[in-house]
């Protein structure tokens, strides 16, 4: 097994040199992450540390993280030691706070994302998906007018989950595909945020010019994802490292294509740089498209090998009778939109990825980190 810090160095070299020439683009200027506490924020803000060590004072990159902190500092955060990288406590709905420094780059992430839990908040999903994002596009607007120019690039994260459960014909799902989604069921307060999101992106960039792109996550995973979130991939680890059996909540047969998370913030930092206004981009891989059966059996054979687990996979109903109401049967992305215009060439296998999210989990096991 790799020693922490092993893992964390191979993976944060790994994104800088798949993403050096768009983390140079982002040289010497402010960046906004709001939500930037949370999992994508993690190797995010890690990356940007690990790429301005090598560089001058005046052309590292100043990333302001913006988050309300609902769950807490995480304590790689709070112990993070950058001179050029800060977090400001600041509920992304509300007014953006005059003393804060402009940016040149924003990213909005600001979101619930896990199903357990935007279903119990559903209201503040909805707010920060689309009340807070039109803050975000309202500053950027406002800025371009008073100096053209002054904001270079926007990133909305939408989700893999506005296209809904496509008909066998439409997977893997390009993005020209409309969606077929439910508007009234336990997920549509963020399916359908983050589709009117998509519609503010596109009507600001078409109306006012600023240049936002739409990076549609197709389910990432890995370090920084926490072990309570709630999706799959954490509770199946949870389960392992408990020395328990493997509980899935459906029947097995739902299929997924897996992100490895270094793989997921070079595809979006390639979208932040490069992508076209108002436009969506699919980050994720293609292949292979494997079941929550096979995704915890996978768990149980690395589990095995690298810390001697000795569990199974059991079937157990969820407690929540609305777990898997909506719930796609078959996710995967045509990725050739991302490859042809921004370069975006995932390259970690899901074996390698699940390893490599299973071995922080492991070393972060007793840690609030995860």
């Amino acid at each position: 097994m790799l020693s922490l810090e092993e893992l964390i160095n191979r993976d944060l070299d790994y994104i800088v040199r798949k993403a050096g020439d768009e983390l140079e683009r982002l040289a010497g200027d402010h960046v906004w992450f709001t939500g930037g506490a949370g999992f994508l924020g993690y190797y995010f803000t890690l990356a940007v540390r690990h790429w301005n060590r090598s560089r001058p004072a005046g052309e590292r990159i100043r990333l302001t993280i913006l988050d309300n902190f609902i769950r807490g500092v995480p304590k790689w955060l709070s112990e993070l030691d950058a001179s050029e990288i800060r977090a400001e406590k600041h509920d992304v709905t509300k007014p953006i706070p005059e003393a804060l420094e402009d940016a040149a780059w924003i990213i909005h992430g600001a979101s619930i994302a896990s199903p357990t839990y935007y279903r119990k908040h559903p209201l503040e999903t909805i707010d920060a998906n689309v009340n807070g994002l039109r803050r975000m596009l309202d500053y950027a607007a406002e800025r371009l007018r008073a100096e053209p120019g002054s904001i270079k690039g926007m990133l909305f994260f939408s989700t893999s989950e506005i296209y809904g459960d496509p008909p066998a014909a439409d997977i893997p799902t390009p993005e020209t595909f409309r969606g077929y989604v439910s508007c009234t069921g336990p997920r549509a307060c963020y399916d359908e945020s983050k589709r009117l999101g998509e519609t503010l992106c596109v009507t600001f960039a078409q109306q006012f010019g600023v240049p936002v792109a739409i990076a549609r996550p197709f389910n990432n995973y890995g370090p920084g994802l926490k072990i309570a979130d709630g999706r799959v991939l954490p509770d199946f680890a949870r389960d392992a490292l408990a020395g328990r059996d493997i509980v899935m909540r459906s029947d097995g047969s739902p299929t997924r294509t897996f992100c490895y998370v270094a793989d997921a913030v070079v595809g979006y930092l390639k979208v932040l740089t490069r992508g076209r206004p108002g436009e969506p981009y699919n980050i994720g891989i293609e292949s292979p498209e494997i079941s929550m059966r096979q995704l915890a059996e996978l768990v149980v054979k690395l589990g095995h090998e690298l810390w001697g687990y000795r569990g199974r996979v059991v079937h157990e109903p969820s407690p929540e009778s609305a777990y898997l109401t909506d719930n796609p049967n078959r996710r995967c992305p045509v990725i050739a939109k991302a490859r042809a215009e921004l370069g975006y060439d995932p390259e970690i296998g899901v074996e390698e990825g699940v390893r490599r999210a299973l071995t922080w989990y492991y070393y972060n096991r007793e840690s609030e980190a995860a």
